[in-house]
């Protein structure tokens, strides 16, 4: 099925590393037009000419922090001032270091995940929405997590990926009429593919058994019903399904999650 992804004009924030590295792939094979957005430059460089390779009719970086005042804007701007507007944005920049409720205590820890994972998404989804809302069409995706229907070691973050649902099934609601959909895809666990798939800025740069020991991926695997873990490529797919302005014309406001079926929301 063609899914009409051809020469659009789409901005990946956090698109340097694993799953945004995912995304933007995803994107470059339909021969899409993309800005991607990253604070680590030369890990974006790197997959800017990955996904030239793969097909991209063109990648234009965003090396700008979100969390800033004008990060967002500029980053949606550069799709604009290229190419005239924007027809999909995937709000996919993330962080976190997982802790217990119990001992999570730093309070700037807490401050910085939910500036990078929400206020990120609601800053580059307001700068988006007027190109949107002239155009008469546009596709939100939000990248949140299976986190936020409550994990262990994962309360800040996922309380931070609970408010991304909530705001990206508001905006569904106020700006439907407007021809913009706005859905949601919770990705299991997605481990790097291998080092090519991580810059020095990611969260997993600290090493994999930082993030996740073997031990705690087995315990997930015995709750997974395929017994597999989720891959970047999975979480892209459902992304360019989500972006399709054919395949998913009337769907909005929905989430799904691609866990293997750890979660089931």
């Amino acid at each position: 099925m063609d899914l009409g992804l051809a020469a659009a004009r789409v901005v990946v924030t956090g698109g340097a590393s694993n799953i945004g590295r995912g995304i933007v792939h995803a994107f470059a094979a339909e021969g899409a037009r993309i800005v991607l957005n990253d604070i680590d430059e030369p890990q974006a460089k790197k997959v800017r000419d990955e996904a030239i390779d793969m097909g991209a009719e063109a990648v234009e970086l965003a090396i700008h922090d979100l969390t800033t005042a004008t990060g967002a804007r500029d980053t949606v701007g550069t799709a604009v001032s290229q190419w005239g507007g924007v027809d999909i944005v995937v709000n996919n920049a993330g962080w976190s270091v997982p802790g217990f409720v119990a001992t999570d205590t730093d309070r700037d820890k807490w401050q910085r995940t939910i500036e990078v994972n929400f206020y990120s998404a609601v800053a580059a989804t307001q700068a988006a929405l007027g190109p949107m809302k002239e155009a008469g069409s546009g596709a939100l995706v939000f990248i949140a997590s299976d986190a936020a229907f409550g994990q262990i070691r994962q309360g800040i973050y996922g309380a931070s990926k609970a408010a991304m649902v909530a705001f990206a099934r508001s905006t569904a609601r106020e700006h439907g009429r407007h021809g913009i959909r706005s859905n949601i895809v919770c990705p299991g666990l997605v481990m790097p593919e291998g080092p090519d798939a991580v810059g020095a800025a990611s969260l997993w740069a600290v090493g994999e058994d930082e993030v996740f020991n073997p031990k705690q991926i087995d315990f997930m695997l015995k709750d997974t019903p395929t017994r597999r873990l989720t891959t970047a490529e999975d979480v892209a797919r459902a992304v360019l399904w989500f972006s399709s302005p054919s395949a998913a014309r009337q769907i909005t406001g929905q989430m799904i999650s691609v866990s293997g079926g750890y979660t089931m929301p």
